[in-house]
């Protein structure tokens, strides 16, 4: 995953589309406790990392999801192909798949005609996440894709390469790659994965919503893509810490999805 920056394509919104036009110029930009026991805290600077012990059933909640984690995009691997094609339909319903290497997919943000190649930076996990939102939350999935709400810009963001960065910005908040949680939020959130195995999708639905909202509150253009998943970024934060959040629905963002 590359932390430092990524490109993308700017997506041009012309009123009278359903479905977003294949109208882009190119760019770049930085894209991107309960149960615990805390042993030590290890600080450098005004960064301060705080190492918890884990209980056997939470060991197996963080391995389940770094397992998902590590499993890159393969453009060759069936169950990926199938998955992509499913994420075409949810998003596209009536609307024929010409193939997995097509001009369509740029109607959907890609930045180019295989998607393949934009999932370096996210995994298989980051095309999960979309088909997660577009099955469980069509409503949302779907005023996301086509910009429906709100008074947008001319370049918008575009919308499949967005969610990958979505993945990649959770997956660091969180830490989710280390051992075992190194910060307060990363300890918090665990928790909320041992409620509900599927609390790390739930996430992303909501970043995605609560985005695209300071993307309309901000009157952003695409190159205050940073910007916006920063202040994004920082609710978070600020939610998942909040006292009254047992589980991930609790959160106050998540009243912004709709199905």
């Amino acid at each position: 995953m590359e932390q430092n920056g990524g490109s993308f394509l700017a997506v041009r919104r012309l009123s009278g589309h359903h479905h977003p036009p294949a109208d882009v110029v190119s760019g770049s930009t930085a894209w991107i406790g309960r149960g615990f026991s805390c042993v030590c805290v290890q600080r450098r600077d005004s960064d301060a990392r705080i190492s918890f012990d884990l209980t056997p059933i939470q060991e197996e909640c963080l391995q389940r999801l770094q397992n998902r984690i590590e499993v890159p995009y393969d453009s060759q691997n069936g169950e990926h192909q199938e998955a992509l094609k499913a994420l075409w339909h949810a998003s596209f319903p009536g609307t024929e798949l010409l193939g997995l290497v097509s001009d369509q997919w740029k109607e959907m943000g890609w930045q180019g005609k295989d998607p393949s190649t934009d999932f370096r930076g996210g995994g298989f996990i980051s095309l999960e996440n979309l088909l997660y939102f577009a099955k469980n939350y069509p409503k949302s999935f779907e005023e996301l894709l086509c910009k429906q709400n709100g008074d947008r810009a001319l370049w918008e963001y575009p919308f499949a390469v967005a969610g990958v960065n979505i993945t990649f910005m959770l997956i660091q908040m969180l830490d989710l790659q280390a051992a075992k949680p190194r910060s307060l939020i990363g300890a918090v959130f665990l928790n909320l994965l041992i409620e509900n195995d599927r609390a790390f999708d739930i996430l992303y639905c909501i970043t995605f919503k609560l985005m695209d909202r300071k993307w309309l509150e901000m009157h952003a253009t695409y190159m205050d893509f940073n910007t916006v998943i920063k202040s994004t970024r920082r609710q978070l934060e600020r939610e998942l810490l909040l006292e009254d959040i047992q589980q991930i629905e609790d959160m106050p963002s998540y009243s912004f999805l709709a199905r």
